[in-house]
């Protein structure tokens, strides 16, 4: 079987899929991998990725591609996002991952990355919506809203510049946090989603990304991480509106102890979690299904889902 790779480098991690792509069609997950990197590190005030920010990333993607390479994946797509599209100096990073690790990054838009991320979710949850896919993918510094319906069309796509990272160094500054500080991110998000058109009846809710997964993760004490536990799951306004008090009231030290939390995401994690229980009652939905996949499988499918003649 043909085998592919794909490695989506974020705001906040470095995702890798190596996958076969089957006689039927879908693929087969071959390996998957996860970084934290923080490439979007004070991109938001700065405009710049910053040196370790690049460098910690470029070590990881030169890993990701040696791996895939090793495994013998015929071709590798990388696709970057929120950081390097914000960057001044994002032509500086594709060049030293092209030096480094020999491989082309390409800076995907915000709808760009809204597609994928449907697509991803769609291929997974399509055939089980009665009625309009919504799907949130929640980024370490865009959060991306995308309605379709179950045969994939797409109908409303927009990318918002609100993400767990880029929310916590803006706002954040006390440890814990402050209930001012929550209010303002509250109250930011509030007017952010406010543009969103009401979803239709019986849509269904798909999360995307890390935030969600670690939210899953953390009300079920799923530790070490295991996606095929959380792959599927539910996740509900209820147990959200309990995670956001807990994350929050916590003092970062304490959060890093928690079991299903990676010490690393531990700074951002409540800034994340307010972005999901704002998208909540924006759209007027009291639950979300939990999708461990996302752009790098959405990205597959693009990029090498054609079978070849």
């Amino acid at each position: 079987m043909p085998r592919f790779a794909t490695i989506d480098v974020g705001t906040n991690s470095v995702l890798l899929l190596v996958a076969d792509r089957t006689p039927e069609g879908p693929f087969q997950a071959v390996l998957e991998k996860a970084e934290i990197t923080r490439l979007g590190r004070g991109v938001d005030q700065s405009r710049r990725l910053s040196p370790e920010g690049m460098g910690a990333t470029l070590d990881v993607l030169t890993a990701f591609a040696q791996e895939a390479r090793a495994l013998g994946a015929e071709a590798i797509a990388v696709s970057a996002t929120s950081a390097a599209r914000d960057a001044q100096n994002g032509a500086e990073f594709l060049e030293a991952a092209k030096a480094r690790a020999g491989v082309t990054v390409e800076i995907i838009s915000g709808e760009q990355e809204a597609q994928l991320s449907f697509a991803s979710a769609h291929m997974d949850f399509g055939n089980e919506a009665a009625g309009t896919l919504l799907v949130i993918d929640i980024g370490g510094g865009s959060t991306e809203f995308i309605y379709g319906n179950s045969a994939g069309r797409v109908d409303f796509r927009h990318s918002y510049d609100v993400g767990s990272v880029r929310l916590t160094e803006r706002f954040i500054r006390t440890d814990p946090i402050s209930p001012e500080e929550r209010e303002r991110v509250t109250s930011h998000l509030r007017q952010a989603f406010s543009s969103l058109p009401p979803p239709p009846p019986a849509a269904e809710l798909v999360g995307v990304a890390g935030t969600v997964t670690t939210l899953y993760a953390l009300h079920h004490r799923i530790d070490p991480y295991d996606a095929t536990r959380v792959h599927g799951g539910t996740l509900t306004s209820a147990q959200l509106e309990q995670l956001v008090d807990r994350l929050c009231e916590l003092p970062l030290a304490e959060r890093r102890t928690l079991p299903g939390l990676q010490p690393k995401r531990a700074d951002v994690v409540p800034a994340g979690a307010l972005i999901l229980r704002e998208a909540f009652r924006a759209l007027g939905l009291g639950q979300c299904r939990v999708s461990d996949r996302g752009l790098r499988w959405g990205l597959m499918a693009h990029r090498f889902g054609a079978r070849r003649t």
